[in-house]
């Protein structure tokens, strides 16, 4: 994680309001092939501002081909650009200009991403927020209305802090990081450069710890640690991130995590692994590297999960998974074992009634 930032005392400054840098969205067929590495067929000089799909477009669009299925829209399409494989062979003339790409889709991912931090070129303090005079920030930062930021935090060059954050003390977010509205991150936690964090989202807050007293009462167990998230993590809305209970609950490099995801004090999550929506991490568990976890999965607490495991939706977790395990199931199975093991589940009661109507015929012999 790399952090530039420059010591402003905000006391000798006026709060600047927002100023947005929108740059011209216009742009021409022929920078749009050097920018993919792509063929014009028709031309260059044409020009586009949005992007769109290949049967809702307009002359003000680009919209790709990458599905065959869809092959009968592009001679039916408005747009003025339209991205397609390099073999594509056209079954009649178009008046479209074409630009032929390795990837449609890929290439288009790529003009989406283009366009987007396009959009999000913000700068500027809100009058309406605040800021510790002790918070080390760039000059470029985004700080959006009603958000608050305290005491010995680190922000880092071209962060963007949307309406309603709330940053605790000692925190520090790296360079590019994008937090948006709503989020909250508790004292002393620590989110790399190139992240984004959804709205709703809370870093940093107690694991679940309790212990029972003499008299059958539930005490606290204090939460001392922190959160530490690395370079390139993406969280989804309203998920949770709890503090360890000692030392840190870590989310390493290139981690994606889905909406609406608990994940408990002390865990660990391996470098580009990846969370769909509503699963559940206890306690103390570690996720390795490269790791697929469908949605509304649950795992237990203090295990232990290899490298690049695949873990299939709504699948219960209670033992520890070797690497390059595939499981599915409560408890979770091996993925092949689970689809064998299903055809006799769902055919049960038949297979009950015909092994009480052999007993019965050896009775009635």
């Amino acid at each position: 994680m790399k952090i530039n930032y420059q010591y402003t005392d905000l006391s000798k400054i006026k709060i600047n309001s927002f100023f947005h840098t929108f740059a011209s969205m216009n742009l021409s067929a022929k920078k749009i092939a050097e920018m993919l590495g792509g063929i014009i067929e028709g031309d260059n000089a044409v020009s586009i501002s949005k992007l769109a799909k290949i049967d809702n477009g307009d002359k003000n669009s680009l919209s790709f081909l990458g599905n065959p299925k869809y092959n009968n829209s592009l001679y039916k399409s408005n747009s003025s650009i339209i991205l397609v494989k390099r073999d594509f062979v056209l079954e009649e003339p178009v008046q479209q200009t074409l630009i032929r790409v390795d990837d449609p889709n890929e290439s288009f991912s790529v003009l989406l991403d283009f366009f987007s931090k396009k959009k999000s070129n913000v700068t500027g303090i809100s009058e309406n927020s605040v800021i510790s005079s002790s918070v080390k920030y760039h000059p470029d930062l985004f700080f959006g209305d009603f958000s608050v930021c305290n005491n010995g935090s680190i922000l880092g060059k071209n962060v963007k802090i949307y309406s309603q954050v709330f940053i605790g003390e000692n925190v520090t977010i790296g360079d590019d990081t994008v937090i948006h509205s709503g989020v909250k991150i508790y004292d002393n936690s620590i989110i790399g450069s190139d992240c984004i964090i959804h709205s709703g989202t809370v870093i940093g807050s107690d694991g679940f710890g309790f212990n029972i007293d003499n008299e059958g009462n539930q005490k606290k167990v204090s939460h001392n640690g922190n959160v530490v998230i690395e370079d390139n993590v993406e969280i989804g809305a309203n998920c949770t991130v709890d503090r360890a209970t000692l030392g840190s609950t870590i989310l390493k490099k290139g981690v994606k995590i889905d909406n609406l995801i608990q994940i408990a004090h002390n865990v660990e999550i391996g470098q580009n692994t990846v969370i769909a929506g509503c699963t559940g991490i206890a306690g103390s568990t570690s996720i390795g590297k490269n790791c697929m976890i469908g949605g509304q999965v649950g795992i237990g607490g203090h295990l232990k999960i290899g490298d690049r495991v695949k873990i299939q939706a709504k699948s219960g977790i209670l033992k520890n998974i070797e690497s390059d395990s595939s499981v599915m199931g409560y408890p979770a199975l091996n993925y092949r074992d689970y689809n064998r093991s299903y055809v006799h589940f769902k055919n049960f009661p038949s297979i009950m009634k015909s092994i009480e109507s052999i007993i019965k015929s050896k009775k009635d012999a």
